[in-house]
């Protein structure tokens, strides 16, 4: 709907009602109700003194909801807990009336003074105001004023106009500084803020937060998924949060998300619609395409609809939506890089160049909403979500290295508001059931093919996968808001969940041989099947266990208070303190087996004065561990209105929050003890051991029958097998988040603009880290005489195979600036601009993260001599900017994004002297080295909508995406040389590409 003003008594009064409307609209001091209702506030006078007896009541124009408070000694009131929408501000005192209708954000709290008899006010007074009887805003996107948080909504006129290629809501929230929207090369996206990984951000829907217990990605379902977490269509707005959050969030380090659905009203609406991109000939080629001078088969169907309205009007009302995706993507298949002198044989370069993979969504929501009376609001809701797609192909990994991923997430939400005149109350009961099922897509062996350095080059055969992870149960949270202390704005709360969580793997399914690729001149090897592999990876169901499904029912407890204090007209200090609490049976009863811990204790490389560990920290006797106690996170902040008109203000705050660990990370400790991988070589040219028919044997084709693997290891089964330790005392992730700037508003060609800047400190402790825990018999890492290098995996627990061990210890800082400007949309002034900019200087304590989420170092003993190198994939420089105007019955909208280069990982061991890798170092180069790095895409969509004369109206738009269609490289070549030869490959980029080639997209619809 697009934004409009009307003045009901006085129509050439508009440009009063312009002023009136842009004050209401700046009005966006903090959120105190739950995380999506909005709040209205203010003084009430009659004849310029404080009415102490004022009724004010707020009556929503769509569907009826009515809430009633009483002003206080001093004329003040403040209406809570409504859900976002255009409302009625009647005021009633000193038997004199007047009315006000105004338009409330998700969050927004909008300071209204009213007079009764019809003088109204607002922070910043308009002329001749008191002729002005009734004005109506559809706000454009709120510019947040007296807040100590950083945070800025995200409207549903954006959601809508801006250029978008898979309608991910979530697609729109690095308009907002520090935010990326982050599309890796195999098209999955994960939101991330700042220099942490994705797993730090939540998302609330409605108040609900949408927490991924057991996988990486933040939020259920966004581990490795293009698909969307919510249907568009259901998304009314959100508002994006990137730092120092009020005590109602929770399981959160990084960005908050609180965005609120759609509801039925009084009037039946519906929506329709359609688009694709038909076929590759809407699009331009992948560098790939361009090298074999052909395309893959390719396209893009999206389709879906909404309908709402009243089932009794006034009363009970229901909304329902569905959106479905089919998805054919194209995908490249490169080898790795090869020395002088190598080449692919012929049957593993036919399996190289470009491809398609497809992916296919279906996404539900439905809503009933139920107002029974003016104190009362129930809620019904339920979302489904069901996909399916082809991964693993592309990169390194060939067509039958693939798996299927099947991702389901179920959601069901029990809300109930009951409200009186000092206070609201809002309670949810909810129930989730998500499930993620990873497949190998070939049954068979699995060829590792790797140059002479044992680098990637192909994957070719069966893949790794088998895994059914997920978590399943109910939970209850409860908010209450206080008003009657004058001043206050006082908000507590608790939430319980149940919840099952599991985490079952058998990795890797199929076998996994590692083969090198010989030289040109090695004799009649022209096909894949002439090699001997060196090596095998497998796993093996241990004999004697039964369900080897790893779960844990736990239990999460949280509790908060918070008090928004108006100090004065100027002041506002925000000030909470928030405490979580987890249980994790699994972890906290987990007894490590008798013969693992004798054989630990027995071990004498890890008991001499050398050894940097003690192994008592991981044996677990069943009660020496237990669930981390010490989350508390007090929340603070302040906003000082310089001039009390909420044009200028100061902000700024300091708080602690704690996410929580992933159990798919401390699941390993259970999983690799009932099904071992083990690592066994062969004896082959190139790569020879001495056969003891223990871990190293002849190679005999036999071998390529699992079976055979099985009988290897079943005199021993534990020999060989891999073991993972957890850390007794495992802490929580949590950062700690400083910040303070300034907001302005100012006039600007002849419009008011919403300019922001803030610095942003940020520091995060804790993370996972996985580190071997072998040891040379001297007790040393990396062996008598070495510095780098030659890691122990030959050194094995006695009887078993390799000691991988868990402890915290990723950590990350940040220093950001963040800069923003904005012009609203508004009838008056059909155009709208966001502009924002974010400097980023980060670091973290590893390498070798090839992503953000890495959590394994095995270059290195632990973390504690670690280098700090620049953040992987964060870019100094960042900037977004958009842009939408409105006229002839068109929309044109842009969105462009501009990124400095990113560091990359890297291994140097250009002064390598010694065997091995010795002289050699793990580094970060700089950014500037890999120029082709850096980030540029531009987007542009045009639609023209038809009203035809009756409630129906058509539209169709165009999207064209990546218009210059800038080639955004990925892949590149890390490793700088070895022995004084720098490898002549280093810094060049392969055909990987993140994002989109030029494409163009036909979209379809009408609304009635």
């Amino acid at each position: 709907m697009k934004p409009y003003i009307r003045s009901t008594r006085r129509p050439t009064r508009r440009l009063l009602a312009c002023a009136l409307a842009s004050c209401l609209a700046m009005a966006a001091p903090a959120a105190f109700a739950q995380s999506t209702a909005a709040t209205v506030r203010g003084q009430v006078t009659v004849d310029s003194a404080p009415a102490t007896d004022a009724k004010i009541t707020a009556t929503n124009t769509a569907t009826g909801l009515t809430r009633s408070v009483q002003s206080t000694a001093s004329g003040s009131y403040s209406v809570a807990g409504l859900p976002p929408g255009t409302y009625r501000i009647d005021v009633s005192a000193g038997g004199q009336t007047s009315s006000k209708t105004v338009t409330l954000m998700v969050g927004q709290t909008a300071t209204l003074n009213l007079s009764a008899g019809g003088v109204a006010e607002t922070a910043a007074p308009a002329p001749d105001a008191t002729e002005i009887d009734t004005v109506t805003v559809t706000a454009a996107p709120v510019f947040e004023t007296k807040t100590s948080e950083v945070a800025t909504y995200i409207s549903q006129q954006q959601i809508e106009a801006l250029p978008q290629t898979s309608r991910n809501f979530l697609a729109f929230a690095d308009i907002v500084p520090g935010i990326i929207f982050d599309t890796k090369n195999d098209g999955t996206t994960q939101l991330r803020s700042g220099a942490q990984a994705a797993n730090g951000i939540n998302v609330f829907i409605d108040g609900v937060g949408q927490k991924n217990y057991v996988l990486k990605g933040g939020i259920s379902g966004q581990d490795a998924s293009r698909g969307n977490p919510f249907p568009q269509l259901a998304i009314g707005e959100y508002k994006v949060i990137t730092s120092n959050y009020k005590a109602e969030y929770d399981q959160i380090s990084s960005a908050a998300i609180t965005a609120v659905t759609k509801s039925g009203t009084n009037e039946f609406h519906g929506d329709f619609f359609w688009d694709r991109y038909n076929t590759p000939s809407w699009r331009a080629p992948t560098p790939a395409e361009e090298r074999s001078g052909r395309k893959a088969p390719s396209g893009e169907t999206q389709y879906g609809a909404a309908f709402g309205g009243p089932i009794i009007q006034d009363r009970l009302f229901f909304f329902t939506t569905y959106e479905k995706k089919e998805f054919q993507i194209p995908q490249t298949i490169s080898a790795g890089s090869l020395e002088t002198g190598y080449t692919l044989t012929p049957d593993l370069a036919a399996l190289t160049g470009p491809t398609s993979a497809p992916f296919d969504e279906d996404l539900w929501f439905g809503k009933l909403t139920w107002q029974p009376g003016d104190a009362h609001l129930f809620e019904l809701s339920a979302k489904k979500r069901d996909e399916s797609e082809i991964k693993n192909i592309g990169g390194r990994d060939t067509e039958g290295y693939g798996k299927t991923n099947d991702n389901e997430s179920t959601r069901y939400d029990l809300r109930y508001q009951w409200s009186g005149i000092n206070w609201l109350n809002d309670a949810h009961i909810t129930y989730e059931d998500d499930r993620f099922s990873p497949r190998a897509i070939s049954i068979g062996p699995g060829f590792l093919v790797q140059n002479r350095n044992r680098g990637a080059v192909l994957n070719v055969g069966g893949g790794q996968d088998y895994q059914e992870k997920g978590q399943k149960g109910w939970g209850f949270q409860d908010d209450l808001t206080f008003t009657g202390i004058e001043g206050h704005t006082m908000k507590m709360g608790f939430k319980y969940k149940s919840i099952e969580i599991n985490s079952f793997e058998q990795q890797p399914y199929n076998p996994q041989y590692s083969i090198n690729l010989p030289a040109n001149v090695d004799a009649g090897r022209t096909s894949l099947a002439a090699f001997q592999p060196y090596q095998v990876r497998f796993g093996a169901p241990l004999p004697g266990v039964g369900d080897r499904n790893i779960s844990s029912d736990n239990k999460q407890y949280g509790i908060y208070f918070q008090d928004d204090w108006e100090v004065n007209e100027k002041l506002t200090l925000n000030l909470g303190l928030r405490y979580d609490y987890e249980t994790t049976p699994s972890y906290e009863n987990y007894v490590t087996p008798a013969n693992l811990a004798s054989a630990l204790r027995s071990w004498s490389n890890i008991h001499n004065a050398n050894v940097d560990y003690d192994i008592e920290d991981y044996i677990s006797n069943g009660s020496n561990r237990k669930a981390f106690k010490n989350a508390w996170q007090p929340r603070l902040g302040f906003s000082y209105d310089l001039f009390a008109d909420q044009r200028h203000v100061i902000f700024g705050g300091a708080g602690r929050a704690y996410d929580r660990n992933l159990f798919d990370y401390i699941a390993l400790e259970r999983s690799k003890s009932t099904y071992p991988s083990y690592t066994l070589l062969f004896n082959t040219p190139g790569n020879p051991c001495a056969v003891n028919n223990t871990t190293c044997f002849a190679w005999d084709p036999k071998y390529l029958n699992p079976q055979e693997l099985y009988a290897l290891v079943a005199a021993n089964p534990n020999l060989g097998s891999e073991v993972n330790l957890i850390n007794n005392d495992i802490k929580v992730p949590y950062s700690d988040q400083f910040s303070l700037g300034m907001r302005n508003t100012f006039p600007m060609f002849g419009n008011d603009w919403n300019t922001s800047v803030s610095v942003v400190h940020i520091r995060s402790h804790d993370g996972i880290i996985f580190s071997l825990g072998n040891r040379y018999p001297d007790g040393t890492f990396y062996g008598p005489g070495r510095t780098f290098g030659g890691a122990p995996f030959g050194q094995p627990i006695p009887g078993f195979g390799s000691l991988i061990k868990a402890d915290n210890g990723v950590e990350t800082r940040m220093n950001q600036l963040l800069l923003s400007a904005e012009k609203p949309f508004t009838a008056e002034s059909p155009w709208g601009v966001t502009l924002a900019y974010t400097y980023t200087d980060a670091e973290e304590n590893r390498i070798n993260a090839a992503n953000s989420d890495e959590h394994y170092v095995f270059d290195y003993p632990n973390l504690d001599d670690h280098p700090w190198v620049p953040s992987i994939g964060i870019a100094k420089h960042r900037f977004v900017g958009t842009g939408i105007y409105s006229n002839w019955g068109m929309t044109f909208s842009t969105k462009v994004v501009v990124t400095s280069p990113v560091a990359k990982d890297s291994l140097n061991c250009m002064a390598a002297t010694l065997p091995g890798q010795d002289g050699c170092a793990n580094g970060t180069f700089k950014a500037e080295y890999f120029d082709d790095a850096k980030f540029f895409q531009w987007d542009i969509a045009v639609q023209k909508e038809w009203d035809t004369g009756t409630d129906l109206k058509v539209r169709v738009r165009g999207d064209i995406l990546n218009v210059t269609n800038h080639r955004n490289w990925s892949g590149f070549e890390t490793f700088r040389g070895v022995n004084g030869v720098e490898n002549p490959n280093f810094g060049n980029h392969n055909d990987d590409i993140t994002g989109y080639t030029r494409t163009f997209k036909l979209s379809l619809g009408f609304s009635w």
